[in-house]
């Protein structure tokens, strides 16, 4: 089978490559740069010329692009797109329901929501490792100097300056208030989001001025999903992750990859970025504890970070998703906390009981080597195509 790869600036280009491959198909790739846009760009003149030329039997993206869907439809290719962003914007455009379209969602949520409203070109798949890779990745001594840590966490804190949220600091102070008791009502739940509902009223009239939002005339996403999915969420993950680290660098040898300095947090290591597929794996298993503090805006799906450290045969403590619950057990494949003071507790624990923190990993990798491996993930998506 011939498979166009449509390919922009996502994660596992290399990986998904090297399945198709071990799997008997030829993989073409196409280099699409504007792929987040509606607009007719040259780009999609040359793969509207590429799909003449070539005549593949199926196109597949990571995440889910309306334009590559409408010229797919118009030649009547299968386009196949992974989606590994909660949220993914673009699902909500009207090429969704286009019949030659196969949309792969990693977050039962999103698929349950789009599947209750009708739209039968939606699916349900979690997100992949690449084990065979990972296991040739041993780290050095030099590795382990610069890398061993208690606990790591890999991940942006979402403060950058340039953020979009910053004009919600002119709101009014009843709309700041509504806002920090709804970030402080929803940081005592877990599993479950009560923000989309509570935007209204003067409260929403007060975002729209000061945080003024488009969405493309083809989207059917409400203002409300925007500023909650977008903006809100984003602000109380970067409020999470930031209190969570303080709190255990205040008792563990705590490690923090991230794109910005971190001068809050003095007694965290800010270890800077590190590159996705040549170095994350030695983050991984030069560290005792690898922490997942979910995208809040991820409502239920298990966030391809975790997948990739239980993929390294390391130990994962992440908050909960449910998730989780259909396929790894808590305790013997996974660890989750239930709030800080539990993270805290747990992470002492598990650093305290070595061999139990060696099993759970090993349960963990397992799992992920034997049901989350490209190959097997990607079968079952040409399965459910072809079938």
């Amino acid at each position: 089978m011939k498979i166009l790869f449509v390919q922009w600036a996502n994660f596992g280009k290399e990986d998904i490559t090297e399945a198709f491959t071990n799997l008997g198909h030829e993989v073409i790739p196409f280099v699409f740069p504007d792929f987040m846009q509606y607009e007719v760009t040259d780009s999609l003149v040359k793969l509207n010329i590429s799909l003449e030329q070539i005549k593949p039997d199926l196109v597949f993206s990571s995440n889910y692009s309306p334009n590559v869907s409408a010229i797919c439809y118009v030649h009547s290719i299968p386009y196949a797109a992974w989606v590994y962003d909660s949220p993914q914007i673009n699902t909500f455009s009207a090429t969704l329901a286009n019949s030659t379209n196969f949309v792969f969602m990693f977050d039962s949520e999103d698929y349950n929501t789009f599947k209750n409203n009708e739209i039968n070109t939606v699916y349900y798949l979690p997100l992949a490792a690449n084990t065979h890779r990972t296991d040739q990745m041993i780290p050095t001594r030099r590795m382990h100097e610069l890398m061993d840590a208690d606990v790591s966490f890999v991940g942006r804190l979402y403060d950058e300056s340039k953020n979009k949220f910053a004009g919600a600091d002119n709101m009014n102070d009843y709309s700041k208030g509504y806002l920090d008791a709804l970030l402080a009502s929803q940081q005592l739940l877990s599993g479950i989001s009560i923000i989309e509902p509570l935007i209204k009223g003067a409260f929403f009239e007060e975002l729209q001025r000061t945080v003024p939002t488009d969405i493309h005339p083809g989207n059917a996403a409400t203002k409300e999903y925007i500023y909650s999915r977008y903006f809100i969420e984003k602000k109380l993950t970067t409020i999470e992750r930031k209190s969570i680290l303080e709190k255990l660098s205040n008792h563990f040898n705590t490690k923090l990859y991230t794109v910005n300095p971190t001068p809050y947090l003095p007694k965290i290591t800010n270890m800077g970025t590190v590159n996705n597929y040549t170095t994350l794996p030695y983050v991984f298993k030069c560290s005792k504890i690898n922490l997942n503090i979910s995208l809040r805006s991820i409502h239920t799906g298990i966030p391809l970070r975790a997948i990739e450290i239980m993929g390294c045969n390391s130990f994962l403590m992440s908050n909960f998703q449910k998730d989780f619950l259909m396929y790894f057990e808590p305790d013997k494949d996974f660890v989750y906390y239930e709030d800080e003071k539990d993270l805290v507790d747990k992470c002492r624990f598990y650093l305290e009981h070595e061999d139990e923190r060696i099993r759970i990993a090993q349960n963990g990798y397992e799992k992920v080597r034997d049901y989350f491996s490209y190959e097997v993930l990607l079968q079952n998506m040409l399965d459910t195509i072809f079938k």
